[in-house]
């Protein structure tokens, strides 16, 4: 394993930690506006309709997906200005 990509795990984690808060954070904003609603349905939620519980999930899987894809990117993008290595 080369050694930047065994330097970039510690970063990985942080940017990982930092992707999913942001993921939650626009997940709960996205919701509120889509589903009309303070707060996301659970999946055992027995009030609601298999359609917004789907919809929800969804949207949650799609949103963290993208959060992290561009958190991972900008973080292997720092790194490489900083280093001249990717970390990949």
């Amino acid at each position: 394993m080369k050694a930047s990509k065994i330097a970039y795990k510690p970063v990985g984690l942080a940017l990982g930690a930092v992707s999913g808060m942001v993921a939650g954070a626009l997940f709960q904003q996205a919701w509120k506006v889509i589903g009309r609603e303070e707060d996301a349905p659970d999946a055992t939620d027995e009030e609601r309709a298999w359609s917004q519980v789907l919809l929800a999930a969804t949207l949650q899987g799609a949103i963290f997906a993208a959060s992290k894809a561009a958190v991972d990117r900008a973080g292997a993008t720092a790194v490489r200005r900083l280093t001249g290595t990717w970390p990949g």
